[in-house]
């Protein structure tokens, strides 16, 4: 199985508090331990940042950009639960190049 690193970016809603950011995080992390050979590499909190246009009536939210590495070919399962979760505005998850997951230390160039 091959092992690929991923980076997600969430935006939650601005009216939520900073605990419903770290709730949103720790169900990701939870669903990453479920699947075996998937780990959490980095959490990086931007907090509360502008958008560049209105987004269901709001002007900003709490973002979070989450570096992951998994040998899950299906990830469908947690972007369903994002699309599902009321307080997640928005979610981007990509497939990082192997040479870039390489270059940032989540995989061993191979």
């Amino acid at each position: 199985m091959t092992t690929r690193a991923y980076e997600l970016m969430i935006i939650v809603d601005s009216d939520h508090e900073d605990a419903m950011v770290d709730n949103v995080v720790s169900r990701v992390e939870a669903w990453l331990t479920t699947e075996e050979g998937s780990s959490l590499a980095s959490t990086d909190k931007w907090g509360k940042r502008k958008f560049a246009y209105e987004i269901n009536h709001k002007t900003e939210g709490h973002y979070v950009v989450l570096e992951m590495v998994t040998d899950q070919r299906d990830m469908d399962p947690l972007e369903r639960m994002l699309r599902l979760a009321d307080e997640v505005v928005r979610h981007k998850l990509i497939r990082l190049p192997d040479h870039e997951a390489a270059r940032r230390g989540l995989l061993v160039a191979g």
